[in-house]
């Protein structure tokens, strides 16, 4: 089977080529993503979860490199696999779920009740009880919260109830999320008054985007509210900062040069997207460089910097990142089975829907690249653009409207390999619309022998 990628700075249109990943490539050379299309019979999920260990190494070197205690959870909403969860077990993590089912998937899978992190807003009386019982960490987000979470405990004669107290920053005022300072206030006396019932631990907070200034600003001022809380006789010793650590799908010249040149004449119907509709795939600073240059950032108004602060402090540093555990860590397969000419590009029809793919559904575009695995005799090289679409009677349902420079004619049978679709592309808004079945996910590791070795994920639902 012949590989080919898009090329660069073709005049068929912007090209945003990913970048290259030994793991993925030599997957690729094996053959093994033809075998496993033909005996699957449709779309298909790759997991290479030698990718998240390497992540959450990274992740680990980085708070010991600064001097500060931490403990990773890996956030579960970015990738329904159970494998995700086994390896955080293995690898010394813990997981944030957000729904009872999230919670029973990282149990059913080996993960300890209290590596757990519980999270989202409004959770319902079974969750908290579950998070109570498991011993269970959890993110309040409401007063309301809080007092059900005492209730629970004084009715259920149950352990005391571990949690953190969720703060709305100030820079994103509009958020659905967190408690304003008055309620923090009141929060942290309730617990006072809730005795043995509680135990506070700390605080929590989530920013949108990826700026590092103010995740430190954050951090210190909630360093300050936990050495408050303390004086109050509260335990006080951990902060969660969430996720937010960016992933870099592409170079910077690429994606410079990408947000440049493109226009509604490179879309399918003449789809228009502006520069800021998409995932920033560039940064300057991502993955475990970005846990580093936080920790090395002074929040304003101090001159320690993060990492300082907590250590001296003596509070440990949470975090909950997804898309930066995922990064690298799996790809998604689709089979072309229908090709149409149109002006000047081709509308290819491949077995499987965009809800395996799931930045259209924020009305966006995943913008790496697939490869084309061509079957049979070798097409010429030259450009041939084509937007992808899927296998449904819906107009919208394009896995990709851009028309993607391919070096080859893509054919009926050949595959499309999406790179790095691990973090929140996979899985997030799948469902068997016209009866399609989901595409299962196939674990790969051993990726440096000539064949590598592979198995079904566990996932129990």
């Amino acid at each position: 089977m012949a590989v080919s990628g898009a090329p660069s700075g073709t005049d068929g249109g912007p090209s945003l080529p990913a970048l290259p990943d030994p793991a993925t490539e030599a997957v690729i050379a094996s053959g093994l993503l033809e075998e496993l299309s033909y005996a699957f019979g449709g779309p298909f999920h790759l997991l290479l979860p030698d990718a998240f260990d390497a992540n959450l190494r990274a992740l680990h070197d980085a708070l010991a490199d600064a001097g500060v205690d931490g403990f990773v959870y890996f956030a579960k909403k970015a990738n329904k696999a159970a494998v995700w969860v086994e390896r955080a077990v293995a690898g010394g993590a813990g997981v944030d779920v957000a729904s009872v089912g999230e919670l029973r998937e990282a149990l059913g899978h080996g993960m300890r009740g209290e590596n757990l992190v519980v999270t989202g807003p409004a959770k319902d009386a079974l969750l908290l009880r579950l998070a109570v019982q498991q011993g269970a960490l959890i993110a309040l987000d409401t007063l309301d919260e809080l007092d059900a979470l005492v209730t629970t405990v004084l009715s259920g004669h149950v352990r005391p109830g571990r949690i953190l107290l969720r703060c709305l920053p100030a820079s994103q005022p509009h958020s659905r999320f967190g408690m304003t300072e008055a309620e923090l206030a009141t929060a942290v006396n309730r617990c006072v008054q809730a005795g043995e019932a509680i135990r506070m631990e700390g605080f929590s907070f989530h920013l949108s985007g990826y700026a590092i200034q103010p995740r430190a600003d954050l951090a210190g001022r909630l360093v300050e509210a936990c050495l408050k809380a303390r004086v109050l006789g509260l335990e006080a010793n951990r902060i969660s900062i969430g996720g937010g650590l960016a992933v870099r799908y592409t170079d910077a010249d690429s994606w410079r040069d990408f947000l440049g040149a493109q226009n509604s004449g490179h879309y399918h119907a003449g789809k228009a997207y502006n520069s800021g509709d998409f995932y920033p795939y560039y940064s300057r600073v991502a993955d475990a460089d970005a846990l580093r240059a936080l920790l090395a950032t002074r929040p304003e108004g101090y001159d320690r910097t993060v990492a300082q602060l907590f250590d001296d402090s003596g509070i440990v540093l949470l975090l909950e990142p997804g898309r930066a555990l995922l990064d690298k860590a799996g790809a998604s397969v689709f089979r072309i089975q229908g090709a149409k000419n149109r002006d000047g590009y081709q509308l290819l029809t491949v077995d499987g829907t965009s809800l395996s793919l799931s930045e259209q559904w924020f009305n966006s575009e995943y913008l790496p690249e697939p490869r084309l695995l061509s079957t049979g005799a070798v097409a010429p090289v030259g450009i041939y653009p084509a937007a992808v679409g899927a296998a449904t009677c819906l107009e919208s349902d394009m896995l990709t409207w851009r028309k993607i420079p391919f070096p080859r004619r893509p054919r009926v049978g050949d595959l499309l390999v999406y790179p790095n679709t691990a973090g929140y592309q996979m899985d997030s808004n799948e469902s068997s619309f016209h009866d399609l079945p989901l595409p299962p996910k196939v674990v790969v590791d051993h990726t440096d022998r000539r064949r590598p070795r592979w198995r079904l994920d566990r996932h129990f639902v």
